[in-house]
């Protein structure tokens, strides 16, 4: 009798443990795949503080206010995404290196300031930058992996995918949504495994299937936010970071809710840049150099802006504060 009690006590204990291991919350996966490694602010600002999903609603019900958020982002109906140019075919995102730059892009400082070259990492370079606040596109939260794994996320959905989303069709919330499908889906540059990610755990499974489990993630962190471009000097303490030079990029996209654009690239060095404002900001910077851009369009934006030619010389650029790298330890 006590043989058999013992089994049964030790199959439910077993049951419990792997439900439980399926419901985990994102920080408790986090923690029990990756202990030894802090969960950057790009991520812990992507995961709603407490609550639960109300799948039938689409809504965030946040129990711990006492009161009700949208889960997915707000104004994607009519208006939605007036932020962001949705023409079909082509992202503005100066992270894809398969486009050529639009005219408009050229003249968008925040964005160019972006690149430089690698022989300007040091102290005493000066940049013109500008580290502005979160925008409407980064209210994105990451859903539960459960709800997220049951919405589809592929260009033959999109119809089920707005239905399910509240969207309606012909808007340009819409048309964000085929766009930002459409980028996830198309083939990388050769040498590049990508992945768009839709919950925190898939990100960690993706990057630790490519990396291993000793790995750091990393973001830029901005003590201040400024509406304006302004100058900044490459402070002391320039550090290479992960032992090899093979990292995971992930780049936040344009979605209802958080979707990241992650890429793992060999010939990727990453670097922890301090910089400096002359209104005394100070921006705990990361900054990813590409030493291989031969198979990049030879109309990207950095080779524009740099007036270099691809696969001659490292093209480096700054992280916005929304994105994050993963390094080997």
């Amino acid at each position: 009798m006590k043989f058999h009690l013992f089994h049964i006590i030790t199959f439910l204990m077993i049951v419990i443990v792997t439900t439980n291991a399926e419901i985990l919350p994102p920080q408790l996966y986090w923690k029990s795949v990756l202990p030894n490694s802090p969960m950057p602010k790009a991520i812990t600002n992507l995961l709603h503080p407490s609550g639960y999903w109300s799948e039938e609603k689409a809504t965030w019900v946040d129990v711990g206010k006492g009161g009700v958020d949208v889960g997915v982002r707000k104004g994607y109906n009519e208006g939605g995404g007036s932020d962001v140019n949705v023409g079909v075919g082509h992202s503005d995102s100066p992270f894809n290196y398969l486009y050529a730059a639009r005219e408009t892009q050229l003249h968008d400082k925040p964005n160019v300031a972006l690149f430089f070259l690698e022989k300007e990492l040091h102290h005493g370079t000066k940049l013109n930058l500008q580290f502005t606040k979160t925008t409407s596109n980064n209210e994105a939260m990451f859903l539960p992996k459960q709800v997220a794994n049951s919405i589809p996320f592929s260009s033959n959905k999109v119809e089920y995918i707005l239905n399910k989303l509240n969207i309606k069709k012909g808007t340009k919330g819409a048309q964000i949504v085929k766009n930002t499908i459409s980028e996830c889906e198309e083939q990388g540059i050769k040498g590049e495994e990508k992945l768009c990610v839709t919950s925190l755990e898939s990100m960690v499974d993706f990057t630790t299937s490519k990396l291993g489990n000793n790995v750091e993630a990393v973001s830029t962190e901005v003590k201040k936010y400024s509406s304006e471009l302004q100058q900044y000097v490459i402070a002391k303490g320039v550090n290479k970071l992960g032992e090899k030079n093979k990292v995971v990029v992930c780049h936040k996209e344009n979605y209802p809710y958080a979707v990241l654009y992650c890429h793992k690239t060999d010939k990727t060095k990453v670097y922890s840049v301090p910089l400096e404002g002359v209104d005394g900001n100070r921006v705990k910077a990361v900054a990813v150099c590409h030493t291989d851009t031969s198979q990049w369009n030879p109309k990207h934006l950095a080779f524009q802006v740099l007036k270099v030619k691809p696969g001659t010389v490292p093209v480096c650029h700054f992280l916005p504060q929304d994105h994050v790298v993963w390094v080997s330890k």
